[in-house]
């Protein structure tokens, strides 16, 4: 096998991971302007080397969005990808082209082009019959789609039934679901408050809410959506750009950035225009669009075997900004960890005002070698989480001071202690630095943990500088009466806080423990050690030995046990927690539910499920004798495998020969 057919098969294999990780997982590893270079490269690859032909090439194919989740429905015509690039000049080659193609070589005056905002979300077809809304179907692999019918109808910009007027009594109109960024901001903020993973961008909360199996859900998340492209047997008129100023009477949502361009300087303006003015916009955009706006030229024109050739899509690049360095601050998290924060004048980037990023740790602040009021280069690149890229070498201040790790803690003044093994800088006073109590306190009332209501990042802050919670102990002795007392706190407020406080007694006792911000005790770790040793005093006095028999409880574990309990103040915490009546000790268990069915057998859980939650199916597990793990591996008995089981997953289980196992089957086994 030569280089480049080498090359051939490695280049396609990485782009079905990458088409996997976009479509399936919402998680894209590269940018799509890397994606399109590796498609590029196959493409001439495959044309040097006929031989190499193969049906299933990334080149032959439309990523695919498909779940389990939903019914498949086929296009009744294909959706097919547009061509794309990032340069003005083959813009303008395509305009020549088109021109050329349908003999008009010398100007483009009988061949209009449409210009179109592209709106960074997830394709949508819709179908009407007599002016009513029949079925929503995702692009899925361009072939057949997803019926997202029930979830699309909670999106209130989408026109259920239209207005009576000239609408072909059967057509389809493709466009794209979108979150504002208003919406996608809302959404992140309560993720945040909750402690769930924030959304990376609009696109992928978008995709992910509409393949949600719950309307209701999909109801409360403010999708939107805009429509670019009508297909029908009869059409209105016999342009595009008429057409869809006709939709836009009957009720949809077509963008006023659709533009009519009789010009090839008019398509460039327009490019320069947008590339600017995108910014203001309040939905999330990642190119333009042109295409042909005569029908019957973009018949003449036709198709590619993936593409239409009268249109084409114009990418911007990633976006990225040039902004001044205020200042590094160095914060201390729960943990002690100190982060390097860069503070930044403000600078406008995907539609947020951005004025900080991280820098993570000292050896990124040391590559980046930065100084004083240094010029970053900051991108986000549909990202939401900022990053600085680099730095303007030749705009530096003379004589500026490289920007330096701090040694000592920015809050308490302790020495820094490496971590070992790890590029991370840590305060070792665990129980007398600020942040790291206040960080305490912020995790003890979390959604995972003791779920009390009304007490947020903001209010533990005011609660411990009030030094009305200096523990978390404290949430027990408060009173409403001295809550409304505090600036931003009123009756309403303090009564939730109250009755937060009040229902997280009975928040059981695996959460309790997770919830005491013991290293290294996480959310699993927790629930383990919970129904191995079933109360807290029980724990507290177990040695090392005795904690690492209990399974999956290595020694770092046991270690962090030992020296959280040694501290004395911990177990007066402990002892007030229990004095407040917050549950200590696993409540009884009716074991007549219990059976030995599953005895020996590890059971990993993949997916999406109907009957129940995967917390109640680990719990079932056990409960019958099973050991759930995490990864599948020669010893795994079998997967318990719901909706959209991770494909790496399946593969692995397919070649180890374990064998699947769905919903219906696994509770009929126990």
């Amino acid at each position: 096998m030569s280089q480049e057919t080498e090359r051939i098969e490695w280049l396609r294999g990485e782009l079905n991971r990458h088409n996997h990780a976009y479509y399936v997982e919402n998680a894209p590893e590269i940018s799509d302007k890397d994606y399109d270079m590796l498609i590029k490269e196959l493409e001439l690859l495959e044309s040097r080397h006929p031989e190499m032909d193969d049906p299933l090439s990334p080149t032959r194919r439309v990523g695919s969005d498909l779940t389990k989740g939903f019914a498949q429905v086929v296009h009744v015509r294909p959706m097919l990808s547009l061509g794309n690039t990032y340069s003005v000049g083959e813009v303008d080659e395509w305009v020549g082209r088109c021109n050329e193609m349908l003999g008009n070589a010398g100007g483009l005056s009988s061949v209009p082009i449409v210009g179109e905002m592209k709106f960074d979300g997830t394709s949508i077809s819709l179908m009407y019959e007599k002016g009513r809304l029949v079925r929503a179907v995702t692009r899925g692999d361009g072939e057949k789609g997803d019926d997202v019918t029930e979830n699309v109808k909670t999106i209130r910009s989408i026109p259920l039934v239209l207005a009576p007027g000239d609408w072909p009594e059967s057509f389809e109109i493709r466009g794209e679901i979108v979150l504002p960024w208003k919406e996608f901001d809302r959404l992140n903020e309560e993720r945040a408050f909750n402690e769930e993973p924030l959304f990376a961008n609009p696109r992928n909360a978008a995709a992910g809410t509409l393949k949600m199996l719950n309307p209701a859900i999909v109801a409360g998340r403010g999708l939107d959506a805009y429509f670019y492209y009508l297909l029908a047997d009869e059409f209105p008129s016999d342009n595009h750009y008429d057409n869809m100023a006709k939709a836009r009477k009957w009720g949809f949502k077509v963008s006023d950035v659709m533009t009519l361009l009789d010009s090839e300087k008019s398509v460039n303006e327009f490019i320069s225009k947008w590339d600017k003015e995108r910014r203001e916009l309040p939905v999330a955009t990642d190119g333009l669009v042109f295409k042909v706006n005569s029908l019957k030229q973009q018949l003449n024109l036709g198709f590619t075997s993936k593409s239409p050739r009268w249109a084409i899509a114009y990418k911007f690049a990633a976006e990225r900004a040039l902004t001044r360095l205020d200042h590094v601050s160095f914060e201390v998290g729960r943990t002690g960890v100190v982060t390097p924060v860069a503070n930044l004048d403000p600078v406008l980037l995907s539609g947020t005002v951005v004025k900080r990023a991280s820098l993570h740790n000292e050896d990124i602040v040391k590559a980046l070698d930065l100084h004083d009021h240094d010029m970053l280069y900051v991108e986000k690149g549909g990202e939401i989480i900022p990053k600085i890229t680099g730095v303007d070498i030749d705009a530096r201040e003379a004589g500026a001071e490289q920007v330096r790790f701090v040694t000592r803690c920015p809050d308490c003044g302790s020495e820094l202690v490496r971590i070992p093994g790890e590029a991370a800088w840590q305060c070792p006073n665990k129980y007398g630095c600020r942040p790291q109590i206040i960080g305490r306190l912020e995790h003890f009332v979390g959604r995972h943990m003791m779920d009390i209501e009304g007490v947020g990042e903001e209010n533990c802050v005011l609660l411990y500088d009030a030094g009305l919670v200096r523990n978390i102990a404290d949430f027990y002795t408060l009173e409403a009466a001295g809550l409304e007392r505090l600036d931003r706190i009123g009756p309403r407020t303090a009564q939730r806080i109250i009755e937060g406080v009040e229902a997280s007694r009975n928040v059981p006792f695996e959460r309790v423990l997770f919830a005491l911000s013991i290293p290294y005790v996480g959310e699993t770790v927790s629930r383990k050690l919970a129904r191995a040793v079933r109360d807290i005093d029980t724990l507290m006095a177990m040695t090392n030995e005795e904690l690492v028999a209990i399974d999956d409880i290595g020694p770092r574990i046991a270690e962090a046990l030992a020296e959280y309990f040694s501290y004395e103040p911990n177990r007066e915490i402990v002892a007030r927690l229990k004095d407040a009546g917050v549950r200590l000790r696993m409540a009884d268990v009716d074991e007549s539910d219990r059976s030995d069915s599953l005895a020996g057998q590890t059971i990993v859980i993949s997916g999406v499920f109907s009957r129940h939650s995967r917390e109640e199916y680990k719990e079932m597990i056990e409960k019958n004798g099973g050991k759930n793990a995490g990864s599948i591996s020669k010893k795994t008995s079998f997967v318990l495998a719901g909706d959209n089981m991770g494909p790496s997953k399946l593969e692995k289980a397919r070649s180890l020969g374990v064998r699947i196992v769905n919903e219906d089957e696994f509770l009929k086994m126990i």
